[in-house]
């Protein structure tokens, strides 16, 4: 079996190619196990805590928020640390996820309830009872991720 890396920075994501002559057992482990990886890493989040490193369930998470330069992504026993981007995490997961103000991504699923305050002020309540401020300008996207609200 032959081993090719070509890099192009014109690609927009990775992609994998396989030319096999033909499609035996050794291709099908091989597929199965780029696969699995790939859901893996769709299912799952790197974070550190301290010199360790977890590998999160998406469904665990409750928040990702930017505080100075570091990023953390929050769950029910901890905080950890993220080395990727707020803006690389929101467009990742978008499905699941989404910004409630200029340093905040909500788990959708993990939101309680929306509190709208007599001035303006939207906050959200998630499951593990934390408070997070809805930005106005965040407000619509919010609810037409949650379906919720007029188009």
């Amino acid at each position: 079996m032959k081993i090719h890396l070509t890099i192009n920075s014109a690609l927009e994501e990775t992609e994998i190619h396989i030319h096999a002559k033909v499609y035996n057992e050794q291709i099908e482990q091989l597929m199965k196990q780029l696969q699995a990886s790939q859901t893996m890493q769709m299912n799952v989040l790197d974070g550190y805590l301290q010199q360790e490193i977890y590998l999160l369930k998406i469904n665990d998470i409750f928040s990702i928020y930017a505080e100075g330069t570091k990023i953390y992504l929050q769950t029910d026993e901890q905080e950890y640390e993220s080395k990727r981007k707020l803006y690389e995490l929101e467009a990742q997961l978008a499905k699941d996820f989404v910004r409630v103000n200029k340093s905040t991504l909500v788990n959708i699923h993990k939101i309680s309830s929306i509190q709208m305050g007599k001035i303006g002020t939207t906050q959200l309540l998630l499951e593990n009872d934390t408070n997070i401020p809805v930005s106005r300008k965040y407000l619509k996207d919010l609810k037409r991720h949650l379906g919720i609200g007029k188009d």
